[in-house]
């Protein structure tokens, strides 16, 4: 049975739900109609296109529903309904990611519901550190420097959100977490010298961390998948399948399409084997921080 996270967003907890669902549909190799006519041989109102807006996450369902369909499937074991029926009646976010959401921008609530519910991240970056491996330093000159005007106190509020997402990296079972930085990145001066300088220092340390890694792609590799631009590969709780996601001004994209998941999968394979190892990766970085005085 797959356990839930408690840190899981009711986002995630909802396609946990949906995907699963799905799954002893195919498992038990009945059709949408199939189901359906089986439905509607007990209570409630039942439809092909509502069975297919619940598969694709597109409305609710509810935990008698849930046990209604659990029977059609013929899913006997009782641990597992129970799970899937609880998932179905945990509707709401609660605790720290509200405070979160509120002092993040509406456009990253999205990611954020996935966040917190990792089981890991595979990212690429070219011009930035990754939020969850940043410095409030470094968070701070960031958020100023991409949104000149901003007001102090806002960005104070997002800097306290930024940190609060790395407490994910804190867990008793925390995600893994593999980042390839180009190494023009390095080079990019955000702030001061010493909040450079920090910033670098503190990818090192983190590096350092049996579930970090860290890797610096060298700009001696020439043309390559990188020049495709930043992307991450995201890893949620099973039975959902992994997430691509890049984003860029005013816009983020998630792709589910498993055949252009693989793609990315394969493209991040390649940028690991063009990137320095671990090893050497840390030395570069550690040999960069140096040089801002």
């Amino acid at each position: 049975m797959v356990q839930e996270n408690g840190l899981a967003s009711a986002t995630v907890r909802r396609w946990q739900l949906t995907e699963t669902l799905r799954r002893f549909r195919e498992e038990a190799g009945l059709t949408h109609d199939q189901v359906i006519a089986e439905l509607r041989k007990g209570p409630g109102k039942w439809s092909r296109p509502k069975l297919s807006r619940i598969e694709n996450r597109e409305q609710g369902v509810r935990p008698g529903e849930v046990e209604q369909l659990l029977d059609v499937y013929q899913v006997a074991d009782r641990d597992l309904r129970k799970w899937l029926v609880e998932l179905a009646g945990t509707t709401r976010e609660r605790g720290w990611m509200i405070d979160l959401r509120k002092n993040l921008p509406e456009d990253f609530h999205a990611f954020l519901s996935l966040e917190v519910a990792l089981v890991a991240a595979r990212s690429f970056e070219t011009l930035l550190v990754p939020g969850l491996l940043q410095t409030a330093d470094y968070a701070h000159a960031l958020i100023k420097g991409i949104n000149p005007g901003i007001a102090e106190d806002e960005v104070e509020r997002r800097v306290a959100a930024r940190l609060g997402r790395q407490q994910i990296l804190r867990r008793t079972e925390p995600p893994q977490l593999h980042v390839i930085l180009d190494e023009g990145l390095l080079e990019r001066q955000v702030g001061s010298s010493r909040v450079m300088r920090n910033q670098l220092r503190f990818l090192a340390e983190a590096a350092e961390e049996p579930n970090v890694t860290v890797q610096v792609m060298p700009k001696s590799v020439g043309a390559s998948p990188a020049l495709e631009g930043p992307f991450s590969i995201l890893t949620l709780p099973d039975p959902i399948p992994d997430i691509g996601y890049s984003e860029g001004p005013g816009r983020s994209v998630y792709i589910e399409d498993r055949e252009l998941v693989r793609i990315y999968t394969l493209r991040f394979g390649i940028l690991t084997e063009q990137s320095l190892s671990q090893i050497d990766s840390v030395d570069k970085i550690s040999e960069a921080a140096k040089r801002y005085r």
